[in-house]
């Protein structure tokens, strides 16, 4: 399995809302991604983010079919880089997300624009807290959020 991160755009989250194929050379998914409201959702929420910090989304893309989204959910603080990932059901439990997060740590790696990334999971949801254990991220602390609920704060150093 070869897992790739591709820049989203307007025009990749637009195709996506109309089932179409995301980019040349880029399969639709075999389950949707997110729900339309979600997806337009994070697709404005990159719009917003690109005007101060770019790329603000990547296409999840393994083996040339899109597979879920990983996006920035706020403009960077201090170097500190807030991300979120999903995966499509129908693709899920393949090692997928943690192959993203592992090729976007190697990319923030080498961005100087960032010292660190974060992330958030459910209190409950033990995959994604192993997607983050698995690429090198600590616990540093957890917060009550009104519509997820319980959540744990998540970091990694670049």
């Amino acid at each position: 399995m070869t897992v790739r991160l591709v820049p989203a755009t307007n025009e990749h989250f637009a195709r996506i809302l109309a089932g179409e194929r995301p980019d040349a050379g880029v399969a639709p998914p075999d389950t949707p991604v997110a729900e339309p409201e979600v997806l337009a959702m994070l697709a404005g929420l990159a719009g917003q983010i690109a005007e101060a910090f770019s790329p603000a989304a990547w296409l999840i893309v393994a083996d040339d079919q899109l597979v879920g989204l990983l996006s920035v959910t706020a403009v960077p603080d201090d170097g500190r880089l807030q991300i979120g990932y999903g995966i499509a059901p129908g693709a899920q439990g393949r090692g997928h997300a943690t192959a993203a997060v592992a090729a976007l740590r190697e990319w923030a790696l080498r961005d100087h624009r960032l010292r660190a990334l974060l992330a958030e999971t459910r209190t409950d949801n033990i995959a994604s807290q192993r997607v983050l254990e698995r690429n090198g991220f600590v616990k540093i602390g957890e917060r009550l959020d009104e519509e997820d609920g319980a959540l744990f704060c998540w970091q990694a150093d670049c």
